[in-house]
This record gives structure tokens, sequence and C-alpha cells, in this order.
């Protein structure tokens, strides 16, 4: 399949990057952050994304969904990540709906679905237990208990998780890792809002004796590990569009910032490493495209290229936050300038669903090294 996006991808592209840039500049953030607001994304913009179709781009028509594919929302994520947009577009429209189409019932696609596509439920993915990312290590039990379970457990760093409706839960159920709905107001669960470096939500969920149904169950853990991947290319997506807003910025200010009577930009070292950072985000851009692609088309080695493709971006996002921040100078580090928010959300979206060394090991292990 050719690297190019279709005309409906681009339209959805264009007109995402237009919404966000009047609706979610950087200074929304800046401004969510200050006022430390109780829900750490403007409620009324959610709603307007609904509206626009942004919920519903990955789920099935046949649910009220529009079948549009994972290259769509990958557009989305891209322009979320040139404004730094604060919304539960990862928690909720890519690991909610994503968790829920891969593993959920007929029932549970049809109530749970539409109340996603509408704005309506928050949903939260609780599967870290560790400060680094280890997915299948789960001390978090569920105990046979009548004709259901009891959900026991601590988790952390669950994105959005203490403004979820529904928390989908990975535990050990008959001797295997479980997914779990579970009602986010459901006895027996404390819920502590963390602050994210990036000013965005996250929250540290406990869980006591939770009563769950036994129809509550929405898969295993080949649908955690598989929903993790699509989550890391789409989040890739957002990086990409992250590193590429900071490398423009970075270049405006390489034309405007004058020393010795001429643009900083005209110093050959800092158009070499200009240079080297605009070439490495070409390949990134690449790379997203060729696996969001892959999604689509069920390509079977996902596992692998979500990886190689999480490593790289990493990588690159570190390169040119960092180059970023530094061609600015002293005032790169002051809060007066947005270029060190770009700094901060790739630290967090770096760690989010593993890091560099942990997707390197993954993709030589997967490649039999």
């Amino acid at each position: 399949m050719a690297l190019i996006l279709s005309e409906e991808e681009k339209m959805l592209k264009s007109s995402a990057k237009e919404f966000l840039a009047e609706r979610a500049p950087v200074e929304a953030l800046r401004r969510l952050r200050d006022s430390q607001d109780n829900y750490g994304y403007d409620r009324s913009l959610w709603r307007e994304m609904a509206e626009m179709g942004w919920t519903a781009l990955t789920i099935d028509e046949a649910y009220g969904g529009l079948g549009f594919g994972y290259v769509g929302l990958g557009q989305i994520m891209e322009e979320c990540g040139r404004t730094l947009a604060a919304s539960p577009m990862v928690s909720t429209a890519l690991l909610g709906t994503t968790v829920i189409s891969l593993g959920g019932s007929e029932a549970q696609k049809q109530s749970l679905l539409p109340e996603i596509m509408e704005g309506n439920m928050i949903t939260a993915l609780a599967f870290e237990e560790k400060n680094s990312h280890r997915p299948f290590d789960v001390s978090t039990t569920a105990e046979k208990s009548g004709e259901g379970y009891r959900i026991s457990g601590k988790k952390v760093f669950v994105l959005d998780g203490h403004v979820a409706d529904k928390l989908i839960v990975s535990a050990i159920a008959d001797g295997e890792l479980s997914l779990f709905i579970v009602d986010a107001k459901a006895s027996g669960i404390s819920i502590e809002r963390k602050f994210m470096m990036d000013s965005r939500n996250a929250a540290t969920v406990s869980l006591e004796g939770v009563e769950v149904k036994a129809d509550d169950r929405v898969g295993g853990k080949d649908v955690l590990e598989k929903s993790l991947d699509i989550a890391r290319i789409c989040l890739s997506a957002e990086m990409v569009g992250s590193m590429q807003e900071a490398f423009d910025r970075t270049i405006a200010y390489l034309k405007e910032r004058q020393q010795f009577g001429v643009p900083i930009g005209s110093f050959q070292a800092l158009q070499h490493r200009a240079a080297h950072m605009f070439s490495e985000i070409e390949l990134c851009k690449a790379m997203t495209l060729k696996c969001l692609q892959a999604i689509d088309k069920e390509d079977k080695h996902l596992a692998a290229k979500a990886s190689m493709l999480k490593a790289k971006v990493g990588e690159v996002l570190k390169l040119v936050s960092n180059e970023g921040v530094q061609m600015f100078g002293g005032i790169g580090v002051t809060d007066d300038e947005e270029i060190g928010f770009f700094m901060k959300r790739a630290r967090v979206a770096q760690q989010t669903f593993g890091d560099y060394n942990y997707h390197l090991d993954r993709f030589a292990s997967i490649n039999g090294f």
C-alpha cells in the first residue's frame, strides 16, 4: 500500500488541524494547568470532538460508528500532538473503543460503544502496577464470588482514571489474565488523582473486593496485547505531531534570533543539526503511516511493527524536544516559552505504553534475538 493519504483522510486531517488550532492551542493546556481544572480537559470541547465523529472513527458501522479506520484516527492524533490538546482521546476514543471492539460481547458493544461515541462516557484502562511498563506482570486478582468475581488490587498510571465512568481492569481470573469492565463508582474503589509532568491526567486506582458480574469480562491477554499495540502506534502518531510542531517552532526561532548581526540559523553547525532532525522526522512519518495501515489491514506482524515504531519515535521525539529547548537558549526552559511544554509531553509520551528500551528488547525477542 502506498504511503499516501486518501482524499478523505486528507480532509479529515485538515479539518482537525483547523479545529484544534482555534479551539485547543497550547495556551488552552496552560489554562487547564494553571487552574488545576477538576477534569483536566475541556468537557465542552470533548463534546464537540464527539459531535465531529472523532470518537466514532474506528467503531464498526454495525454499532453506529464510522468504520473509518485507524489511519484516520492517526491523523487526528497527529494534529492533537501539534497543539498538545488535552482530551480523553487516548483513554477513551483509542483504548476504550479498541478493547471493547476486540473483546466485548455483543451486549457490551451495543450498550457501551454508542455512549462513547456520543461523548457521554469516559473509559480508562487500568493495567499498570509497576513504575515501569510491565503489562502482563499482574498481581490484581479476580476471585470467584457467586455468579461473578471479587476484584482486589492496585493500579497506577491510569490515564484519565479520576474522570472515568468505566474502568477496564486487568486481573488474574481462573488462572489467566482477564479484563473486566468495572463501574468507576462501584463500592470498594478508591481513586487518587495524579498530576503528570505534562499536565495530563493519571490516577492511582485501588480496588478492595469490588464485585463484578461474569459477563463484565471483556477478553484476556490477547485483547490487552493487541489493544496496547494499536495504542502504541496511534500514540506514536501523536508524538510525530509534537515533534513536527517543536521542529517548526525551532526553525522559525533560528530564522528570527539574531547574533553577530545575522540570524543564528545561518550558522552551519545549527543547520546540520536541523537537517538531522528533519530527516529523522520524515522517517518517523513514513513508519507511522505504514503501521497505521498495518492495523487496518490486520497485519499479523503488528506487534513487531508497533515496537519498532514506538522505539524509533520515542528516540526521535527526545532528540527534537531536547534540541528545540537548547536552540531556544535560556528562554527555552522558562514557563513563558511554549517549547518547554513539548519537552514535558515528550517525556511522558516516551514512557507511556513502554519506552525505548522496552520496545527495543521486545522487537529483538519477537525476531528471535
